[in-house]
């Protein structure tokens, strides 16, 4: 079941919004409540913008405040592992994410997000600051300020191109015969200039996939898959992009962030490739 519920608080009452929005949408009142918990209501008091997440049942509502609830019953029943630690300087910090859990979270919730799972469950107290994003499909490290300075810091880092990035892919198909053993692809995306450098590091060609290093050279939405369909090799795994490429897990890994520390000055690098290690990735038939 998925229903979108937007209402505004009549004169002169002053329910909680459990009460309000389990009336509004005719779902129960426990329904309601465990939706509130994991992030699917959102409520902009009277006069005021914009809207903001609520999670409270008990929380006491007025007259023309507007309150929403976006439920997803399929959503909301989605469960995912946690992030891994790499690095924490107290500042900033490197987590290893799992392939289904989104970076930050949707109208419809965040109970699977990185951000969510670093607030209530790995570093609860501290302030978490997303200055990059990677795809809910994708693995790998992804890093977060704990601080406005840093949070500033490393957004300006990243919008400058001055942290290097790379990935691990498999892709259906032989990139070496087609493309070269490295090379650059340059289809433009969203009408920007957008650059994908590639490396084969090896081809299976019993299961016709080619498995790749990468480094992004630009950061457009979506830029490796994107460009690998364009190319003609879908990344395997891939739920939006290509035919015949479908399998459990998208293998696409953030593997490596490399750069000097705006904060300190000091060059670090990190690399894990294989941590933590997914079976079912080369366990699992392509559907063709």
């Amino acid at each position: 079941m998925k229903m979108i519920i937007k209402d505004q608080v009549p004169p002169g009452a002053n329910p909680t919004a459990s009460s309000f929005l389990a009336d509004a949408s005719g779902l129960s009142r426990t329904k309601v409540k465990r939706a509130m918990i994991k992030g699917a209501a959102w409520l902009r008091k009277a006069g005021r913008r914009p809207m903001r997440r609520i999670r409270r049942a008990t929380l006491t509502v007025g007259p023309g405040d507007l309150l929403a609830l976006y439920y997803d019953d399929q959503i909301l029943a989605r469960s995912v592992a946690g992030a891994i630690c790499i690095f924490d300087n107290g500042s900033y910090s490197i987590w290893d994410k799992p392939p289904g859990m989104l970076t930050q979270g949707t109208l419809f919730g965040d109970h699977c997000s990185l951000v969510r799972f670093l607030e209530t469950r790995a570093l609860p107290g501290r302030k978490v600051f997303l200055v990059h994003r990677l795809d809910r499909e994708a693995s790998g490290l992804i890093l977060v300020a704990h601080d406005k300075k840093a949070a500033a810091a490393f957004c300006s880092a990243f919008a400058d191109g001055a942290i290097e990035k790379t990935y691990h892919v498999t892709v259906a198909g032989n990139v070496e015969a087609d493309l070269g053993p490295d090379g650059t692809i340059e289809y433009p995306l969203d009408g920007k200039p957008s650059r994908t450098r590639f490396k084969v590091l090896e081809y299976d060609d019993r299961q016709d996939r080619s498995r790749l290093l990468i480094h992004l050279l630009t950061g457009r939405r979506h830029q490796i898959r994107r460009h690998f369909l364009q190319a003609g090799h879908p990344v395997i795994g891939d739920p939006r992009y290509g035919r015949g490429n479908k399998a459990v897990s998208m293998r696409l890994r953030a593997t490596g962030l490399k750069f000097a520390c705006p904060l300190e000055g000091s060059r670090l690098s990190f690399q894990h490739p294989q941590l933590p290690v997914y079976p079912s990735w080369d366990r699992q038939p392509i559907a063709r």
